[in-house]
């Protein structure tokens, strides 16, 4: 294959290409004195004037070939060829100018003939072609059937739908089909034409599915998942998916495009965050702080209207959507209105400054109010009340629980019983994900730090190892394969890594594929629905939550392009491309110096997207609240 990394399972039968077209078969002769490279889109009609054929008979054909390549005729040298009619409206605009229109009306064609007589032109039926479908996944990437395993996991995908049309692939290069008068249209950007597009790509989305497709962007937003290129020359082509001379191009064959992910527990600690974030595909970071000061490393919240002020201003020019949860442990309301009027897209409520149930009262009638979230850290201590307690302060409200389990604080033992709760949006944070050897070893000392407790303190030590305990972790892998725990989060610098979340996530996955077998909805050939779920947990779920997923959470068309392209053989630990608001944000790159992208050390390195403030306005929203009562 040309890329040895994609790890594609295919199935025995080859590829059809332009199905149910036209074809036929001529001769051609090349009578010049130097070679001729004809692509597989370019109008044949309208070939170089030194091939010597029955022009007539090709009016609105092309190469019979995969896209994208190409057919070589050598001075003398004298082949059959097999042509196939354009797909589309059967537009021939551009090339030489013989035709500049449609290539079905007798007139047209009588006119394109003269103008080929008049230029010099030289001038004197068949079946449907296929190859092989390893040929085809080489060329394209993989197509309806065929499967692709996500890097050394049991995890296999199956392409669901391929909703390009095999033989009219939009391809950029050399002698490729992205060429003027090819797959690419005149048509203007003022004409709707697209500002990006992803082709032949792997689209897994928790919304869309898996799905093979291209990807259009137009004023950073997604507008289209399906067939792109020329509607002239190509069928199939989606109206919202028209290539233009203004149109940029990435190729995604042998990619997986999977939307940002959502990270709804972060400690903003300190802004190096982004940068490990973006490493892991985290495009959107929910969550509190003011830096490394002893309140954020152990709580997330952005605590009053100045600090949320002066935090919205630091994170301008980071590529990323920024949302700040203010501080929600107050049992009268003032302080907490003026917090979202400020610009909080939500309340976190922590156990460090006390999560009695007067607080959680008070910060949901607050949230009701504004039509915000409340996130929760409940009371380990059972201080002031046990978990029964807090549902009844809840009252049937909707909340998202921080580390439902508990390693990460919450009533012990029993706080995962919350999660049974249908007005519960249950969450994890990656250090317990999976339960494996070390998960246990690491957490006593992790939470002595974020927590500042004190290893001299018998009652210090008492609380710590009250919220560790093995059964519930090992519980919750299996939670979350059942779909029970619904989001995935990291918990940043505070008992969590943040570019770690996919890798916890896609290693679950894994553990419990090997443990508890495919799940009903799948098969023993893959595990679509599993993988799914689990990217769900990590997109739409907590874009739901936290009330963005207009915005972010999938690639469905009008949210925000916000766009992660991963090779399949590092899927879930290294992405190869991140796209913010349809600028690409963050890359593996090669040495700025050479003289290619790719010599080493390849590194991730930031691009255009950051430092780009005049993009600031189209990439990045504030997740405020709605400055609005209901």
């Amino acid at each position: 294959m040309a890329n040895s990394s994609a790890r594609y399972l295919l199935r025995d039968e080859p590829v059809e290409i332009n199905v149910g077209r036209p074809t036929r078969t001529i001769t051609v002769s090349n009578t010049g004195d130097r070679p001729i490279q004809v692509g597989s889109h370019f109008h044949f009609f309208e070939v170089n004037r030194a091939l010597h054929f029955p022009r007539a008979l090709t009016i609105g054909m092309r190469l019979n070939i995969p896209a994208g390549t190409a057919t070589r005729f050598e001075p003398g040298d004298t082949r059959e060829v097999e042509l196939v009619c354009f797909g589309g409206a059967r537009r021939a605009i551009g090339f030489n100018n013989l035709v500049d229109g449609s290539t079905n009306t007798s007139d047209g064609q009588r006119r394109a003939l003269l103008n080929a007589r008049n230029a010099g032109f030289s001038n004197e039926e068949g079946s449907m072609a296929a190859i092989p479908r390893r040929t085809y996944a080489a060329l394209y990437g993989p197509t309806t059937g065929d499967r692709v395993r996500l890097a050394d996991t049991n995890l296999r995908l199956q392409i669901e739908r391929d909703l390009t049309t095999p033989g009219d692939e939009a391809v950029f290069g050399g002698g490729k089909t992205i060429r003027d008068g090819m797959a690419q249209s005149a048509l203007p950007r003022s004409a709707g034409a697209l500002d990006l597009v992803i082709t032949n790509v792997i689209v897994l989305d928790a919304v869309l599915g898996v799905l093979k497709a291209d990807i259009g962007v137009r004023d950073g937003r997604i507008v289209g998942v399906g067939k792109a290129g020329n509607p002239d020359t190509m069928d199939g082509v989606s109206r919202q998916l028209v290539i233009g001379p203004g149109t940029e191009v990435i190729n995604g064959a042998h990619l997986i495009a999977t939307a940002g992910i959502i990270d709804s527990h972060i400690h903003m600690i300190c802004p190096q965050q982004v940068y490990e974030g973006l490493s892991n595909g985290v495009t959107t970071f929910i969550g509190g702080g003011t830096g490394p000061a002893d309140g954020t490393s152990a709580t997330t919240c952005t605590p009053g209207p100045w600090y949320i002020a002066r935090m919205l201003e630091a994170a301008e020019g980071l590529p990323v959507n920024w949302g700040l949860l203010g501080k929600g442990n107050s049992s009268r309301p003032a302080a907490l209105r003026e917090q979202i009027e400020a610009g909080a897209c939500g309340l976190k409520d922590h156990e460090d400054w006390g999560t009695t149930p007067a607080v959680i009262d008070c910060s949901l009638r607050v949230a009701d109010e504004y039509d915000i979230q409340v996130a929760i850290h409940t009371d380990t201590l059972n201080e002031s009340a046990f978990v029964e307690d807090t549902i009844s302060a809840i009252d049937g409200r909707t909340i998202h629980t921080y580390h439902t389990e508990g390693a990460g604080g919450g009533h012990a033992p029993d706080i995962i019983k919350i999660a049974a709760l249908p007005n519960v949006l249950p969450s994890s944070t990656n250090p317990t994900r999976p339960y494996t050897v070390n998960t246990l070893a690491e957490h006593l000392d992790m939470l002595m730090v974020c927590h500042h407790l004190n290893p001299a303190i018998a009652e210090d030590v008492a609380f710590a190892e009250s919220r560790i305990r093995k059964e519930t972790i090992a519980a919750e892998d299996v939670l979350h394969d059942m779909g029970v725990l619904s989001i995935y989060s990291s918990d940043s610098q505070a008992m969590g890594r943040v570019g770690e979340t996919v890798t916890r996530a896609i290693q679950t996955a894994h553990k419990m594929r090997e443990q508890r077998g495919p799940l009903p909805e799948d098969n023993a050939d893959h595990e679509n629905n599993r993988v799914l779920r689990y990217m769900a947990k990590l997109t739409i779920n907590p874009a739901l939550a936290h009330g963005i997923a207009h915005e972010v959470g999938s690639l469905e068309p009008g949210k925000l392009a916000d766009i992660v392209l991963w090779d399949p053989a590092y899927f879930g630990v290294k992405p190869k491309l991140i796209i913010k608001g349809g600028m690409i944000a963050w890359a593996l790159m090669g040495d700025p110096n050479a003289s290619i992208p790719t010599p080493q050390p390849v590194l991730y390195r930031p691009c255009s997207r950051f430092r780009a403030r005049a993009w600031a306005d189209l990439c990045e929203f504030c997740l405020a609240g709605q400055h609005r009562h209901r």
